[in-house]
C-alpha cells in the first residue's frame, strides 16, 4: 500500500491523479469514502482524474467523450467506451489515502 495524500487534501466529490509504483491512478473522493481507478479512459487515452464525478453513482466521467465509469467494478456505463478500466483497493489509514495498484 501506498500513501498518495491526506484525506483533508482531497476535496470530496473530487479526483486526483496519482502514480502510484509506475500506474497511472485516479484517486476519488465521495465524502469520507475512497476509490482508484486506472487514470487512462479505455476509450482514449484520457486522463480519467479530469473528468466530473458523480457522487450518487459511484462514478467518474471522462472528460473528452463522456462515458462514464463505475468506482466500484471500473466498467463503462456509458457509451462509448466499451472495455472496463482497472480498480484498485483504496482506503484511509491514519487520515492518510493508501492505494494499492500493481
Amino acid at each position: 500500500m501506498t500513501a498518495v495524500c491526506r484525506l483533508d487534501d482531497l476535496a470530496p466529490g473530487t479526483a486526483r491523479k496519482f502514480d502510484v509504483n509506475g500506474v497511472a491512478v485516479a484517486v476519488v473522493r465521495i465524502g469520507d469514502d475512497v476509490y482508484a481507478i486506472g487514470d487512462v479512459c479505455s476509450h482514449a487515452n484520457v486522463s480519467l482524474s479530469d473528468g466530473e464525478v458523480w457522487c450518487d453513482e459511484k462514478q467518474l466521467e471522462c472528460p473528452r467523450h463522456g462515458s462514464a465509469f463505475s468506482l466500484v467494478t471500473g466498467e463503462p456505463n456509458t457509451l462509448p467506451a466499451t472495455q472496463s478500466v482497472a480498480v484498485y483497493s483504496a482506503r484511509v489509514d491514519n487520515g492518510n489515502i493508501v492505494v494499492e495498484a500493481k
